[in-house]
């Protein structure tokens, strides 16, 4: 049963929980044992001041609810939609589909924003990509710390069509974004990176699953985070290469900094490989700030606090400058910046 469902219908039992396999580290059968009254309808919502420099068309969703829409083609040049969260202790769910024609350009750009706080929150984006088109999705994640938010993005890709996405997220109480690919190879790239951001005891899931179904396609992924405090990060990322699938070209990786003794990174890359003549890798890594850089950086006069976000800056900076639009690319930067600047 998806969280959409439970909170539709009142029924939690159905709730994924820690003899799921693929959420045992995010576990919400667990933590959500009454059902949140549904949240009220919201007129308007307060402006982002870290968005303002996009005046580009914009989409608003308050509580699950379109309450803005400028009415310019949705799968054309640069998009923004924000996704906001604006009352306290109540559960909503929204569905928002996408089409990408054939050989068209789209860059979107999804802000995910907590204004409230105890909320639960549920998301779902079906996207077709079609022959020959190109989308690059940054997905920005800003929930409350004490929220509960699921994220569910399912895209068809054509021959020949090109889907980038990066995700960066700074956690909530329980935080999934999962990415579910059928790849249709024939020339056609998928791109998934992720950045999370962990600091409190703030949580985050990135999950991916890529399903290569036909010969000639290309996966690349990269995904990095850190964690302080008592946060919880979380890597599952799959890729299936399906018999008849030849030629598939894959790679995966996730590497973290844990920056505390208290916190925690689960981290699960699989490869599952039923074709021939494929070229597929994953890695791993989770390990600590290189003391001797920071040793470095504090022994030139830097301050210990500075010189750390300095160092953890430069290592998600690799995700950040894979985006390929330069404006979305310095948005990336500067949410990272804030990040680090931020308390818990």
């Amino acid at each position: 049963m998806s969280l959409a469902s439970a909170l539709r219908t009142g029924d939690l039992s159905g709730l994924p929980g820690r003899r799921d396999e693929d959420w045992r580290w995010t576990d919400l059968r667990g933590l959500i044992r009454v059902a949140p009254p549904a949240s009220p309808e919201v007129a308007s919502v307060a402006a982002n001041p870290a968005l303002a420099a996009l005046r580009e068309p914009v989409v608003v969703f308050a509580n699950g609810r379109l309450i803005e829409d400028d009415g310019a083609p949705a799968s054309e040049g640069m998009r923004l939609r924000r996704f906001v969260s604006a009352t306290d202790g109540t559960a909503h769910a929204l569905e928002r589909s996408l089409d990408v024609p054939a050989n068209g350009r789209l860059l979107l750009i999804d802000s995910f924003e907590g204004h409230a706080s105890g909320y639960v929150a549920d998301a779902r984006f079906p996207i077709r990509i079609g022959e020959g088109a190109r989308l690059e999705r940054v997905v920005l994640l800003a929930d409350a710390a004490d929220a509960i938010s699921v994220g569910l993005t399912e895209v068809e890709l054509a021959a020949g069509a090109h889907f980038h996405q990066t995700v960066l997220a700074s956690g909530a109480k329980r935080q999934r974004f999962e990415t579910r690919v059928r790849h249709h190879g024939g020339a056609a790239e998928v791109r998934l990176d992720g950045v999370y951001l962990l600091t409190g005891q703030r949580h985050s899931d990135q999950t991916t699953h890529v399903e290569h179904l036909e010969p000639g396609g290309e996966t690349r992924q990269l995904t990095k985070g850190t964690v302080d405090d008592q946060a919880r990060g979380v890597f599952q990322g799959r890729i299936v290469v399906l018999p008849g699938a030849d030629g598939t070209d894959a790679k995966m990786g996730h590497h973290a900094l844990v920056l505390s003794d208290r916190a925690e990174v689960d981290a699960k890359p699989e490869l599952e490989i039923w074709a021939d003549d494929v070229a597929c890798a994953h890695g791993n890594t989770v390990g600590a700030l290189d003391e001797e850089a920071l040793f470095y950086a504090r022994s030139r006069g830097i301050p210990e606090a500075e010189a750390r976000s300095m160092l953890i800056a430069a290592f998600l900076a690799e995700v950040a400058d894979g985006i390929e639009h330069i404006q979305a690319r310095e948005l990336a930067h500067q949410w990272i910046a804030a990040r680090l600047g931020a308390a818990p």
